[in-house]
């Protein structure tokens, strides 16, 4: 199978269960806002961007680790998985240590048990998720992230809807899913095989850390830039507003979809291609097909931004549209920047990750402190999207020594041109605004109709033969 077949097949298999992972967790929005305040709803995110942001300086980023090494012929694979654990167990005693700490630091001290405990879970599960797709069982790693957004969807179901437990029912939801989650992993991937804590050694402990070390801070700059948001925006603005902009935050996900799809099966491809000689023209081709079906995808959900906000969000959350198209320009300029970031991956030089991404989290909260207190939650959304767009551009110009990759900047420039027209036009309220957002629409469609046809072109073989 060629280099671009096998991405294709493996983003259609990550496809599948993404779609029904990101729809289910898509249902569940309006789940959050019809049954948690948006008092409540700030809480609960202010808690799980803040683990987010320490995950890796607790594990030190090892389950970035996983990947690299197990795809990696000259490593033993039980050996690096038995070896990540260690390091995140070690990691979560300390973190343990220091709870007199955290409890008076920490805003949520009421839920910092919720807090120990989802660090746990959550840790475990997406080392061993690392390990089956480093193994290629694509097809599992799938399955298993729809098994845990179904448990997630009937918790939730059953203790907020049924039992009314609030924030309580939401982080209880949380702790099974991915407990159900590692459970399914450990015995459908036969896991209990490959963990054999004999092959514990420091030497290959040694040589992942000093490759996920860097992966760290890193791994902080990105989780900074989105809980300064958080933080800023609750002191200045408080938790409603912090609620609001959360709620605006999770419509992007829908962007998401596409760029999680994608980029899943392409850190594989890119760790692959990493010694290729055509690998320049490889990355280029993607990246061309890539950002033009990321603004494509942006453009759609701009014509109907308005129609989904009032379809799924309670009314008094209608008011976070305003929000949604600066943040959807973030979400974009994030997958091209990770894009990107997976040339320093494949290269093992993961100094370079860093470096881009602390400017980019510098201009961030400069951003939100400067904009927040003047423009309110506008600050935040434009913050996340300069700061994303600067890493993005940073990376081109730094990753030319691993790979140059050649872009159609006319026709990006032109298509990012139309999609700004879109967003202004949102602000207008024109009487036929609908009318004009779906000429727009087509419009981008036109501009860039050579790669969405070959794009569904492979698409379609790819499709046919597996069902043949």
């Amino acid at each position: 199978m060629n280099s671009y077949k096998k991405l294709l097949n493996n983003s259609l298999v990550f496809g599948i269960g993404n779609l029904g992972t990101k729809l289910i967790i898509f249902i569940l929005v309006p789940l959050y806002t019809y049954h948690l305040t948006t008092s409540e709803y700030g809480m609960v995110e202010l808690l799980t961007t803040t683990i987010s942001m320490l995950m890796p300086v607790i594990t030190l980023s090892i389950v970035d680790s996983v990947l690299r090494f197990v795809m990696d012929r000259n490593y033993d694979k039980q050996a690096v998985l038995v070896n990540s654990f260690f390091v995140i167990i070690i990691g979560f005693i300390l973190l343990l240590l220091a709870y007199p700490i955290l409890n008076i630091v920490l805003p949520f001290d009421r839920y910092i048990l919720y807090f120990y405990i989802i660090i746990l879970v959550q840790s475990t599960n997406n080392n061993l998720n690392q390990f089956i797709r480093a193994k290629g069982f694509v097809k599992l790693f799938a399955v298993n992230g729809i098994i845990t957004a179904f448990v997630l969807l009937i918790c939730n179901i059953l203790f907020l809807v049924f039992l009314d437990w609030g924030i309580a029912g939401y982080l209880i939801s949380v702790v099974i899913a991915n407990i159900v989650s590692i459970i399914f992993a450990f015995s459908a991937g036969n896991i209990w095989l490959d963990f054999k804590v004999k092959k514990i050694n420091l030497t290959l402990m040694k040589e992942m850390l000093l490759y996920s070390i860097p992966l760290m801070p890193n791994a902080i700059m990105w989780w900074v830039m989105e809980l300064s948001d958080r933080y800023i925006i609750t002191y200045f603005l408080g938790l409603s507003a912090n609620g609001l902009y959360a709620v605006a935050s999770k419509i992007p996900g829908i962007l998401n979809i596409v760029n999680s799809i994608f980029f899943q099966a392409w850190q594989m491809s890119a760790i692959e291609e990493a010694e290729s000689k055509e690998k320049s023209i490889f990355f280029s081709n993607i990246f061309n097909v890539f950002s033009i079906l990321m603004l494509v995808s942006t453009s759609l959900i701009l014509a109907h931004l308005k129609f989904i906000i009032d379809f799924v969000l309670a009314d008094n959350y209608f008011e976070a549209w305003k929000y949604v198209p600066l943040l959807l320009l973030g979400v974009v300029f994030s997958s091209y920047s990770g894009f990107l970031g997976t040339n320093y991956i494949a290269a093992k030089k993961t100094t370079g990750v860093f470096k881009t991404s602390v400017v980019g989290a510098i201009i961030n909260i400069v951003c939100n402190i400067l904009l927040v207190p003047r423009i309110g939650i506008y600050g935040a959304a434009f913050g996340t999207m300069l700061s994303f767009a600067v890493i993005w551009v940073l990376r081109i110009i730094d990753t030319k020594q691993f790979v140059s990759i050649k872009i159609n900047v006319k026709k990006l420039l032109l298509t990012l041109i139309v999609i700004s027209i879109q967003i202004g036009a949102l602000y207008q309220n024109f009487k036929f605004e609908y009318l004009l957002q779906l000429s727009l629409f087509l419009l981008l469609v036109l501009v860039n109709y050579h790669e969405i046809r070959v794009l569904l072109k492979k698409l379609i073989n790819v499709v046919l033969k597996k069902g043949k």
